[in-house]
């Protein structure tokens, strides 16, 4: 199995410290790790975590802002027993066209997708690869229980794992029954793709990933797979604090 990375966004939450530097490459502890754990660049914990627990090595970053700091980081990958291959996303215009940029690399087979900025203990890899060959479907989607939903996209699933319903920030009083966070780690099929290539932009002015996982969705295509909580969205300073003891 290939593995897609965006890293291309600028990060601007982040403030003074995304200025010079890509969100992906900013130092972290990974999470779970002894107080005492070395720093390193977010990126670099999550490409470690794919090759040593879910035996993928060949890897396509999608990079924008300052993308030369991530290429002379990893190179070519091989001194980290890696394929890298770099595709320039040149308009920041969303996460759901960006994998149209490498639908030529991914082929024919399913493929791991993963925002550059979420952290997880590297055996939630291994979780969702298995969740997947479980019952290979058109995809399946990483979940987080104990998230407070208002803050970013509720999956509502059905008894069966399928999920029926996709709440972008749901109001406090509007949460759905049986909705669990949106970890943004996927195990998808080239399928996705039929959805991708007919979205439109968001209220925002992006094409959305979600979008195009609501299409699969409605199909029946996409299960939930549960992550374990130690899920960390790297947004902003503050979560930076904690996760390095800094806060």
């Amino acid at each position: 199995m290939k593995a897609l990375l965006l890293a291309a966004g600028r990060g601007t939450r982040m403030g003074a410290l995304t200025e010079a530097l890509p969100k992906p490459m900013v130092a972290a502890r990974p999470p779970g790790a002894a107080p005492d754990a070395p720093l390193r660049p977010i990126l670099e914990t999550i490409l470690s975590g794919l090759r040593d627990e879910a035996g993928i090595t060949e890897v396509c970053i999608i990079v924008g802002w300052q993308a030369h700091i991530i290429r002379d980081h990893f190179g070519d990958g091989s001194a980290h027993g890696l394929k890298i291959t770099y595709l320039v996303q040149e308009v920041q215009d969303g996460t759901g066209k960006a994998p149209e940029l490498a639908r030529e690399w991914i082929g024919d087979a399913p493929f791991f997708l993963s925002y550059g900025d979420i952290l997880v203990p590297a055996r939630d890899y291994r979780t969702l690869v298995d969740g997947f060959n479980e019952e290979p479907v058109g995809g399946v989607i990483g979940l987080i229980d104990g998230q407070d939903l208002t803050k970013g996209g509720a999956i509502v699933l059905d008894a069966g794992r399928r999920v029926i319903e996709i709440v972008e920030k749901a109001a406090p009083d509007a949460i759905p029954a049986n909705a669990y966070y949106n970890s943004g780690l996927y195990i998808l099929t080239p399928g996705i793709f039929t959805h991708t290539a007919t979205l439109r932009k968001s209220p925002r002015g992006e094409y959305e990933l979600t979008d195009a996982l609501r299409g699969l969705a409605a199909g029946g295509k996409l299960k939930g797979v549960f992550l374990s909580e130690k899920w960390v969205d790297v947004r902003d300073p503050g979560v930076l604090a904690q996760l390095n003891g800094t806060s």
